[in-house]
C-alpha cells in the first residue's frame, strides 16, 4: 500500500495542475502582502479564497483524477490487492498532495514574514475543507462510471454548500426572526462544512462584535473547549462519512 501510494503522489505533483494551483496560492497571498501589511487583513482577505476556490479546486482535481487513473486502478486490482487498499492508497495521495500544495501556496509567504500564529487557524480549516471536498469527490466518482455525471454531481456538491445552503438558512433566520434561532442556526451550521469553516476563522480573527448578538453566542461557544471539540469532531465527520460510504461502495462494484 505504501509503494501504491508513493506512485500516485509522485505522479500527482509532476502534473501541470497541482504547480499551477500552488502558484495560484503563493501569487494571491503574496498579493494581499503588498496590498496591505497587516496580517489580520491578508487572513481575512484569503478567508474567502480559501472558502470558495479550495473546495472547487479539491473536487473538481479528484473526480478528474479518478477517472483518469481508472486504468491503473484496474492494473492494479488484476493483482493480489485488496480493494480497499488501492482505494485508500488514491485517496491519501490525492489528498496529500493537495493539501500540501495549499500549505505551500499559503503557509511559504507567511513564514518569510514571519506570521505563523496568524495562519495557523487558516491552514487548519483549509486542510480540512480539502479532506472533505476530496472525500465528497469521491463519493461522487464511485456513483457513476460516467465521467461528466461525476464531475456534475461533485461540482453540485460545491454549489449547494457554497451557494445555495446559505441561500436556505438566510431564508430560515428571516423567516422566523421573530424566535430566537442562536441554537437552530449552530445546529444547521454543523450541516456545512463550509460555513463551519467560517464561522471558526471569522472568531479567531475576534471579529464577532461585527456579528452582533448571534456573533457573541458564537464566540462563547466554539470559542469554548466544548465548542473546539464540538466544531473538530463535525469536520472529522465530514471528512469520514463520504469516504467510508465511497470505500464500501467501490469494494462491491463491478469494474
Amino acid at each position: 500500500m505504501t509503494r501504491i501510494i508513493k506512485y500516485i503522489f509522485y505522479d500527482i505533483l509532476r502534473t501541470r495542475f497541482i504547480i499551477f494551483y500552488t502558484a495560484f496560492l503563493l501569487v494571491c497571498t503574496f498579493a494581499f502582502f503588498q496590498i496591505d501589511g497587516d496580517f489580520g487583513k491578508v487572513v481575512l482577505s484569503l478567508m474567502n479564497i480559501v472558502l470558495m476556490a479550495v473546495p472547487l479546486v479539491s473536487v473538481v482535481f479528484t473526480t478528474i483524477h479518478f477517472f483518469n487513473s481508472y486504468e491503473f486502478i484496474e492494473l492494479m486490482l488484476a493483482q493480489p490487492v485488496n480493494r480497499r487498499s488501492v482505494f485508500l492508497s488514491e485517496y491519501i495521495a490525492v489528498a496529500t498532495s493537495l493539501c500540501l500544495a495549499f500549505v505551500i501556496g499559503v503557509g511559504f509567504p507567511f513564514a518569510l514574514y514571519g506570521a505563523w500564529q496568524s495562519i495557523s487557524t487558516l491552514l487548519v480549516t483549509g486542510i480540512f475543507l480539502t479532506l472533505v471536498f476530496v472525500s465528497l469527490a469521491f463519493f461522487s466518482s464511485v456513483l457513476t462510471r460516467d465521467k461528466a455525471k461525476a464531475i456534475g454531481v461533485a461540482l453540485l456538491f460545491w454549489f449547494y454548500f457554497s451557494l445555495i445552503y446559505d441561500g436556505l438558512l438566510l431564508w430560515v433566520i428571516y423567516t422566523f426572526s421573530d424566535y430566537p434561532l442562536e441554537k437552530l442556526t449552530l445546529t444547521l451550521i454543523a450541516f456545512n462544512p463550509i460555513d463551519l469553516a467560517r464561522i471558526i476563522m471569522l472568531l479567531q480573527l475576534d471579529i464577532s462584535a461585527l456579528m452582533g448578538y448571534t456573533g457573541a453566542f458564537y464566540k462563547n461557544f466554539f470559542g469554548s473547549n466544548m465548542g473546539i471539540f464540538f466544531s473538530a469532531s463535525l469536520l472529522m465527520l465530514w471528512v469520514f462519512w463520504p469516504i467510508l460510504v465511497s470505500m464500501r461502495i467501490f469494494s462491491k462494484k463491478d469494474l
